[in-house]
């Protein structure tokens, strides 16, 4: 327990401090004035007061926040305090501002994604066998578990990815599969099947197969600076073109909301198995949560960046700040929204971890006897 939890404090700690950060920055840049930078809410524990800014940290480590002079359009400006204003800015500042915070968590992201790259390399998966699907085209030629598959068609074939390849686009025809099973090599001929499979975001599509899943076993791949760099920018488009999908799918009803989202108490229950597992795929964890944090942010759904957004863009549009009372009732309704699915994932957390809560509570109260 107490792993996860301070692998949990980690985790926000270093999210929250990015992506203030990433406000605070560019806020600085134009020249707004920032009056609090705080790690959390609530109380105030901890802090200095440089300039005008209090940096601090606060009691309630589920947040943060960068208060910046004349945030709030209907606050009252000093006139010597308007050219350090963030109401009094451009919207295009505005708006460089506000991205900013999801920004520099895709920017933290694609920072721990190429440290592990350039220190561990790339993991490629072996085209090793797993399983072999009964009745299918590979257990009909006689493929059994541990078999290695070298080639195909007299093609060399060192990755999984390759493999699978050559086979969806092989239109059904016959393929001379060279296989190596323990000392021994031999060629079998395969006719792949056409099947209609179903990917994690329940998509079906047609291709062709022969029956046989992957080992596990990966080779190690030493990556320059720019390979490593690359991948990492390669892998972060990869997870966010996912989770844009994902969300699509789930507006759209395709995915259940009670097996998609996961609240505090899931996150920080992953955030402990991660850190168990060793720093790599702690460090991996982070940088997953980041850029889902970075993307969910950009959704024009006030209070988050993204409903700021909205309304500054209208405001380009428009030649206008949006009436004030229209942006009352949207950031109330926005915050109505998000507070009913925070209480939804919540719910669906204690659910789903109903064991290990109470067992929690249970050693709790021992401690009070």
């Amino acid at each position: 327990m107490g792993i996860t939890f301070f692998a949990m404090v980690i985790l926000l700690g270093v999210l929250i401090f990015f992506h203030e950060l990433g406000h605070f920055l560019v806020a600085r840049l134009f020249g707004v004035g920032v009056e609090t930078f705080s790690l959390g809410f609530g109380p105030r524990l901890v802090g200095k007061k440089i300039g005008i800014t209090d940096y601090r940290i606060s009691a309630l480590p589920l947040g943060g926040f960068v208060k910046m002079v004349g945030e709030d359009p209907d606050e009252e400006i000093e006139p010597a305090d308007i050219p350090i204003s963030f109401t009094h800015k451009h919207p295009l500042k505005r708006i460089c501002i506000v991205a900013a915070g999801p920004l520099f968590n895709v920017v933290l992201t694609i920072i721990i994604f190429f440290g592990i790259f350039l220190t561990t390399g790339s993991y490629i998966l072996k085209p090793s066998i797993g399983e072999v699907v009964a009745d299918s085209p590979a257990e009909t030629a006689g493929l059994k578990k541990g078999d290695l598959i070298t080639a195909i068609d007299e093609v060399p074939v060192s990755q999984w990815d390759e493999l699978t390849a050559i086979v969806s686009q092989s239109e059904g025809k016959a393929l001379h599969v060279s296989i190596t099973r323990g000392a021994t090599s031999f060629q079998v001929t395969i006719q792949p099947k056409l099947e209609t499979t179903r990917n994690m975001l329940g998509e079906e599509s047609r291709r062709y197969l022969i029956g046989i899943s992957h080992a596990g076993d990966t080779i190690t791949k030493e990556l320059t600076p720019v390979q490593a760099f690359w991948e990492s920018i390669t892998r972060t488009y990869g997870i966010s073109r996912l989770l844009v999908i994902f969300v699509a799918k789930l507006i759209q009803g395709e995915i259940s909301i009670k097996d998609a989202l996961g609240g505090p108490i899931m996150i920080a229950s992953m955030a402990g198995q991660q850190a168990k597992a060793g720093i790599g795929p702690y460090l991996f964890f982070i940088g997953f949560i980041s850029i889902n944090l970075a993307i969910l942010n950009f959704f024009p759904l006030p209070p988050l960046d993204g409903g700021h957004l909205l309304f500054f863009f209208i405001e380009l549009i428009i030649r206008k700040p949006v009436n004030l009372k229209v942006r009352e009732i949207v950031q109330m309704a926005g915050i109505f929204l998000l507070s009913v699915l925070m209480v939804y994932v919540i719910y669906s957390d204690i659910m789903r971890f109903d064991d290990v809560i109470m067992e929690y509570f249970k050693k709790a109260k021992g401690l009070f006897g």
